[in-house]
């Protein structure tokens, strides 16, 4: 288990326990953090999860595969630190995580 902090657009800090192997989606949800609505459960096919790593932690949290790439596409305001939180699995070097919000997931 390891802390992820979520970070609204509007600045409010949602700090969550997630477990080993669950997605920073599922731990986003499970604990009522706004602004993730996960429209697809999880399934990496409606982008309504997106976040963006803190660029401190972008190197330890890794790439998007092909598929969320793809994915990341129809994002309106994508970065070069955007992902899909549904995507990413707390794992121990992910204790501390800091992820922000998009102003909306459109």
């Amino acid at each position: 288990m390891g802390k992820v902090t979520y970070i609204e657009f509007n600045g409010a800090s949602h700090t969550v326990d997630a477990n080993a192997g669950e997605s920073l989606m599922q731990a986003a949800v499970g604990n009522m953090v706004p602004g993730i609505t996960a429209d697809c459960g999880g399934a990496c096919a409606c982008a309504t999860c997106h976040v963006y790593v803190d660029p401190s932690w972008t190197e330890r949290v890794g790439p998007p595969s092909e598929i969320e790439s793809a994915m990341l596409e129809v994002v309106t305001c994508r970065e070069g630190n955007s992902r899909l939180s549904c995507q990413i699995k707390m794992r121990p070097e992910l204790e501390g995580l800091v992820l922000r919000l998009p102003e909306s997931q459109a």
